[in-house]
């Protein structure tokens, strides 16, 4: 047998990389896909866009028992290598002002095809349509099984990804190959996700988009805050600054922590400034009823649902608004509170947290401290990003160390 036999369980970013580092180094790489196509939420990704990296990524842009696991990987793909590998393999990028990168085409069918074909050309196998359904070990090679048939390989990378977004054919699958092997499991939940709502007006706000700034509270106290749009939904809330903070609101919830969100909705204005100016407002329009004067500075179903939570009436004129109301209608347009009672789920969720423990893998070479040849990558790992292309770089990064390693 050939001693770099390898086996790849997963066609994701973290797999495809992998696969073409270790094949590239000589070894004989098979990919093993339960999708039809590999590469599934690559195309999905920045809405089909491709976030594809951040140039800024330390860290502190990671989740985890211990986000410090990610520096090396990170390190050994800085963005100057990276960007080097793509134009490698014929992906030009275009590089924000912010840090994130996208491909040059604007489509992530471009990152895909691109990566794809190199792992073509570097001679390694891909099977799609190939479940495995067991991994299992002697003294000296890993059997991999599927539905099909069964192999013998020297080594074994789970690149399997996590529960987010179940539609692209994500699943469970390596966390329950890694706890075979005696890795420990970190409860998972979503991330990158929209939250639920317990209130009885957010769904008649729905559709509704705006931008403020959202504060996170986690049994009471301040936990995060982020400035950007948010939007209503039939069953609670999104918007780029929720996706935000829904990594630190779902592992709160996970752990029956009480989670709620103020919106500050004109966040522009200090409270004492917004006085005025909703003074200025009622003092120039006094015959305008309070909620046609609202629509002046906030979205119009805001407003109405706003001015019910002031115990206002819709129709009361400006003119009799007296300072005291002035001030409490100040004070909920600079901090609106809901309570947050669940995420709106895996299906949902743009990554996971939670996987198999940081503590039981190497960071310099992602091989199991338990099993000898067994090797980790990407997101199956209790690691998960912040939004902005960062899950991306963890999951290139960790994938071409794991490759690398796997060759030797």
């Amino acid at each position: 047998m050939n001693l770099n036999k390898i086996a790849i369980i997963g066609g994701g970013a973290s797999g495809l990389m992998a696969a073409l580092f270790a094949a590239r180094a000589g070894a004989d790489v098979t990919i093993y896909e339960h999708n039809n196509s590999v590469g599934k939420k690559i195309l999905a990704s920045g809405n089909g866009r491709c976030n594809i990296i951040n140039t800024t990524a330390t860290y502190e842009d990671y989740a985890g028992s211990d986000p410090h696991f990610v520096t090396y990987a990170l390190k050994q793909l800085n963005f100057h290598y990276f960007e080097k590998f793509c134009n490698s393999i014929g992906l030009i990028l275009d590089i924000k002002e912010d840090g994130r990168c996208y491909p040059l085409s604007n489509e992530a069918k471009s990152v895909l095809i691109a990566l794809k074909s190199a792992v073509s050309d570097s001679g390694a196998k891909i099977l799609t349509d190939s479940k495995v359904t067991a991994i299992t070990k002697d003294e000296m090679y890993f059997t991999v099984q599927t539905l099909q048939d069964k192999q013998r390989y020297k080594k074994v990378l789970i690149a399997t990804g996590s529960e987010a977004a179940p539609q692209l054919g994500s699943s469970a699958d390596g966390y329950s190959f890694a706890k075979q092997f005696g890795h420990e499991i970190l409860p998972t939940y979503p991330s990158l996700v929209q939250l639920h709502l317990n209130s009885k007006n957010h769904h008649k706000m729905a559709g509704v988009k705006t931008v403020a700034e959202v504060s996170l509270v986690i049994d009471g106290k301040s936990n995060a805050k982020v400035t950007g749009d948010i939007l209503f939904a039939a069953y609670g809330i999104s918007g780029l600054a929720i996706l935000d903070v829904s990594q630190r609101a779902s592992y709160a919830l996970s752990n029956k922590q009480r989670v709620s969100i103020s919106l500050n909705l004109l966040p522009r204005y200090e409270r004492g400034e917004l006085v005025n100016i909703i003074e200025k407002l009622f003092t120039s329009v006094p015959k305008h009823n309070v909620h046609t004067a609202l629509c002046g500075l906030i979205p119009a179903k805001i407003a109405t649902y706003l001015l019910e939570d002031a115990q206002i009436p819709l129709t009361t004129r400006v003119s009799s608004i007296n300072p005291k109301e002035i001030k409490k209608l100040a004070h909920l347009i600079g901090e609106w509170k809901f309570d947050v009672s669940d995420t709106h789920g895996f299906k949902h969720a743009e990554a996971s947290g939670g996987g198999v423990s940081t503590a039981q893998v190497n960071n310099k070479t992602m091989e199991s401290k338990l099993v000898e040849g067994l090797y980790f990558s990407g997101e199956v790992l209790d690691i998960v990003g912040k939004r902005g292309g960062y899950n991306f770089n963890f999951a290139w990064a960790s994938g071409m160390i794991a490759g690398k390693e796997m060759a030797k």
